[in-house]
């Protein structure tokens, strides 16, 4: 059944696509009753069926759009690695600032988000300190604010800021996520002076249920994502976290990690903002990545750094993007 042609407005895609794009208008304003879906089903379900369908249209409805988004995303002009909270907010600026770019992101588990579902402890609420609350307004996600205290906003549940930020990611047509994939390992070009001067040009891919399995099964080769930046944002350190960070190190990179030290809400927020940037060439790391790098404290729940990361990510990654992409085309 379509649904009634006043709710939605179709798009014609560009013609190599050959298919509509759909897109519902905004939702009427507050005061107007919401009632046009039960006046299109309701008290009519005996008569109610589903549109016919053959079981291979489906599979193919799916493989057909996924291939077509590994072809064209093994060459992207920004990886993100990670689809958490920093991740997500770099992704949203990047996306929104530049349009012409293709920016793949990659997510190990099947739900993206990271640690951003729930505050602290498991709780529904998230606290974020000013002026954080300016990238709220900027989503449109309602928060309430303490009045005795006007230095921190709180939004009522986590998965609002989340998964309104999740959406519109994901609405921009330059931006493919590719959940329940799992970063083993980096694409490197040689510097000029040794493995510290090496050049990231990509990321190495593979499903997150191959990659949970290289220890119990014979081997399962990779796929790749050429790209001339990638933007890291895995988290502290953990079965997936921090791992950029760690790869450096293995690779000779950097000769260690800082460590992430205990938590310190008012020193920790800031540093992680401000030293948001380029560790080698071709490489940004931000979040609580950066902490495994620097050995900054972390700063619990409480997540203002965490989509300010992502926007100071988004901003050191344009910075340096046209000379990172003539690097990057070169070889």
């Amino acid at each position: 059944m379509s649904p009634p042609a006043a709710m939605i407005e179709t798009v014609a895609a560009p013609a190599a696509t050959k298919k509509d794009i759909v897109v519902p208008r905004g939702l009427p304003a507050d005061d107007v009753p919401q009632t046009q879906l039960l006046d299109r089903f309701g008290s009519k379900w005996d008569e109610f069926r589903f549109a016919p369908i053959r079981e291979s249209q489906v599979s193919r409805a799916m493989t057909r759009r996924y291939f077509q988004d590994l072809d064209r995303y093994a060459e992207s002009d920004i990886v993100i690695v990670g689809a958490g909270s920093c991740g997500l907010s770099a992704a949203y600026v990047l996306a929104k600032a530049r349009p012409d770019l293709k920016i793949a992101i990659i997510e190990a588990n099947v739900s993206p988000g990271g640690g951003a579902w729930l505050g602290g402890q498991l709780f529904s609420a998230m606290v974020m300190r000013r002026p954080a609350d300016v990238f709220l307004r900027e989503l449109g996600v309602p928060f309430e604010q303490d009045a005795d205290n006007a230095n921190y906003v709180v939004v009522k549940h986590a998965a609002l800021f989340t998964s309104t930020l999740l959406s519109k990611v994901l609405s921009f047509p330059n931006v493919k996520l590719f959940n329940a994939t799992s970063v083993e390992d980096l694409i490197t070009r040689p510097g000029s002076s040794g493995p510290e001067s090496a050049r990231i040009a990509g990321v190495v891919v593979n499903w997150t249920l191959v990659t949970m399995h290289h220890d119990d099964q014979s081997c399962m080769d990779p796929n790749t994502i050429n790209a001339p930046i990638v933007v890291s944002t895995t988290g502290h350190d953990g079965p997936f976290g921090a791992f950029s960070a760690k790869r450096l190190v293995s690779m000779g990179g950097i000769d260690k990690l800082g460590g992430m030290r205990g938590l310190d809400m008012n020193s920790a927020e800031d540093a992680i903002v401000k030293n948001t940037r380029e560790v080698t060439k071709g490489l940004i790391i931000g979040g609580m990545e950066l902490s495994e790098i620097d050995g900054f404290n972390r700063m619990g729940p409480t997540f203002g750094a965490m989509v300010l990361s992502g926007v100071k990510a988004a901003e050191e990654t344009l910075k340096v993007f046209d000379v990172r992409k003539r690097e990057c085309a070169e070889n």
